[in-house]
């Protein structure tokens, strides 16, 4: 991966972004677009939207959501400690044990989520998950007071866990869902806008808000850019680790390449088209059904205004919504290398309408 790619990934998915609190990540979004795209904004939901050839057509939007899971601080008690709830689909399983940043006004604060330890537990309770409710984070405070120089109710946390490699191409952090995703359609500008005058298309590239609390931040920018076709980007369930069950969720390898979607989710024109941008740019991909809601910014996409023609391009990720997801940065790559190459396919007059 080029060296500023990687550079920028790395800050992107260390950067605290859980939904409602995405402003830091989208100031290093809006940083990276603005050296190759004619114009950047900001909506007031907090999407970035990133146009290059703006008066183009057909117009297509591009979308990764940027937001990740993680906490809120809910109440501090008098002892100190803290109290806290989930943004977004938590494993409360996974919780206890780990290291937590709370993101206060004047910084992180390091803290850890305590747990009884398994020696004073009688036999029942070890075999049931502590809901998060009953669950506290200990940043060393003795008391609330303490505890209240550093930390406010509302503010959020994320996991302590930062971005490393376990081999030369496959990468483990927090949050690459869907982070990632804000950079591969970031990417997919940069290699649009090396290719300019070839673009005949306006091309949108969206920084989603506020994905893992209900696609909201796709369903206002959706509206706003109008698009005539779009491509979601999100991350998918790899099936290459023990116990997964590929007859359920199908055979999705690391380093295979991009995930393509079949789908009432997904427009079979545009589908056709990112099979051919495969072909054209020599790129091996993966195929997944999508029966109904696909669960990701494409279903809101889609139903933007009139409706507009969707496609779901997703990134195979093991281990989701936990501290240490891992995927393989070549099919990062590829899926922007992908993106680029349907979007400079697209002419006036494609048609979307299904046949």
């Amino acid at each position: 991966m080029r060296k500023e790619s990687l550079m920028f990934l790395r800050e992107l998915v260390n950067t605290p972004s859980p939904s409602g609190f995405e402003q830091p990540a989208q100031l290093l979004v809006r940083e990276y677009l603005s050296q190759y795209a004619d114009e950047v904004r900001v909506d007031v939901m907090g999407n970035v939207i990133a146009a290059l050839n703006p008066d183009g057509h057909p117009r297509v939007m591009l979308a990764g959501h940027c937001d990740e899971i993680g906490f809120m601080v809910t109440h501090i008690t008098d002892e100190g400690f803290i109290n806290f709830s989930s943004i977004g689909g938590v494993d409360a399983h996974l919780v206890p044990g780990q290291k937590v940043h709370v993101h206060g006004a004047k910084g992180p604060v390091l803290g850890v989520v305590g747990k009884k330890a398994i020696h004073l537990m009688e036999v029942e309770e070890r075999k049931k998950v502590l809901p998060l409710h009953q669950q506290w984070i200990d940043i060393g405070a003795v008391s609330r007071k303490r505890a209240e120089q550093r930390v406010a109710i509302g503010d959020c946390v994320t996991f302590a866990t930062v971005f490393d490699r376990l081999d030369a191409d496959t990468a483990v952090a927090r949050g690459f869902d869907d982070k990632m995703g804000s950079f591969v359609v970031g990417e997919a500008l940069r290699l649009a806008a090396l290719q300019k005058k070839k673009l005949k298309a306006a091309l949108f590239a969206v920084s989603t808000v506020q994905e893992e609390v209900g696609l909201r931040g796709a369903a206002t920018s959706a509206f706003s850019i109008a698009p005539d076709c779009a491509v979601a980007v999100d991350v998918t369930h790899a099936t290459d680790y023990p116990d997964a069950d590929k007859k359920r969720y199908g055979e999705i390898k690391l380093g295979k390449g991009p995930v393509l979607h079949r789908g009432a989710n997904v427009n079979p024109q545009v589908a056709n088209l990112l099979i051919s941008a495969t072909k054209k740019a020599r790129i091996t991909y993966q195929m997944v059904g999508v029966p109904g809601a696909s669960g990701t910014d494409a279903w809101a996409i889609q139903l933007a205004r009139g409706g507009v023609a969707t496609g779901l391009l997703s990134v195979p990720l093991r281990y989701m919504h936990t501290p240490i997801e891992v995927l393989n940065l070549k099919d990062l790559e590829a899926s922007a290398h992908l993106l680029a190459i349907f979007a400079a396919s697209l002419k006036a007059g494609t048609s979307f309408i299904p046949a």
